[in-house]
């Protein structure tokens, strides 16, 4: 099943996504039981969003060998290396990635993504994990390096506003498609260019390794996102060109890059 979450001339709202392009509108939330509405759409006729309001989007770095070759920044780590990206960093299909001010090393990192279902994770067991897992979306990992260099952590590099497209939808089923989230190829083109490719089978950490060990340290809500790492071949991006990362039986997740606006939120003087 493919849950959308799409905006209408109604509001926001979930939906499933059927093999017609036809979305179907849910009532409420996709966790649990679904209800349908009755209401139906063209996709054509509505424009999806970010597919899930993650509460956090925990991140795994170094998790392919290749990708810390060519970082080399050290060796691999001996165990999942966890980072944070704010919630405000999440974007959808086709909304802009925007490029800080003055940044000219901003690189793309494409990434399998696993949304947390509705019993959430807490110190679940790697032969537990599958049923913790809503389902997988694809993750954009935006990256400026040199502020990840500079700073010897990782948040602000990490955690600028757009700094984490997904979608364009939650597979709930991949099974079902007779796809193992265990082996997925995953691409990345830059204006149709190729940049990274490498399958889910590298994973120095496995999915259920990785939920498992998170879930020890943080409890993992009903849709929180766990980006699982990048294979090699990032690389910078700039206003003007177009990201599209494609992941097995989940579809391509496009994103045009633009400067970001410096227009303050800030209200006048009281």
């Amino acid at each position: 099943m493919r849950i959308v979450r799409f905006a209408s001339p109604q509001g926001m709202s979930f939906g499933v996504l059927d093999g017609d392009g036809n979305v179907a509108q849910i009532e409420g939330h996709p966790f649990g039981q679904i209800s349908f509405t009755g209401a139906r759409f063209a996709q054509a006729d509505v424009r999806l969003v970010s597919p899930i309001l993650p509460s956090k989007v925990v991140c795994v770095g170094k998790n392919y060998a290749e990708h810390v070759k060519e970082m080399n920044t050290g060796d691999a780590p001996k165990a999942p290396l966890l980072f944070l990206k704010p919630s405000t960093s999440v974007i959808g299909p086709g909304d802009a990635i925007r490029i800080p001010p003055g940044s000219t090393n901003v690189h793309h990192e494409a990434e399998l993504a696993v949304v947390i279902g509705a019993r959430g994770a807490r110190h679940v067991r790697p032969d537990q994990v599958a049923g913790a897992i809503f389902g997988y979306t694809i993750g954009n990992d935006v990256t400026e390096r040199d502020m990840q260099k500079s700073d010897g952590q990782w948040t602000r590099a990490k955690g600028f506003d757009s700094f984490c497209p997904l979608g364009p939808w939650i597979e709930t089923d991949l099974a079902g498609l007779g796809k193992d989230p265990a082996d997925l190829e995953v691409l990345c083109t830059v204006d149709g260019a190729p940049r990274q490719k490498g399958r889910t089978s590298q994973l120095l950490f496995d999915v259920p390794t990785l939920i498992s060990y998170i879930s020890d340290v943080m409890t993992l809500l009903p849709g929180d996102v766990v980006l699982t790492g990048t294979p090699s071949g990032v690389g910078p991006i700039f206003p003007g060109e177009r990201v599209d990362v494609t992941i097995e039986g989940l579809g391509t997740l496009s994103n045009p890059v633009a400067d970001a606006d410096r227009v303050s939120t800030a209200g006048g003087s009281r």
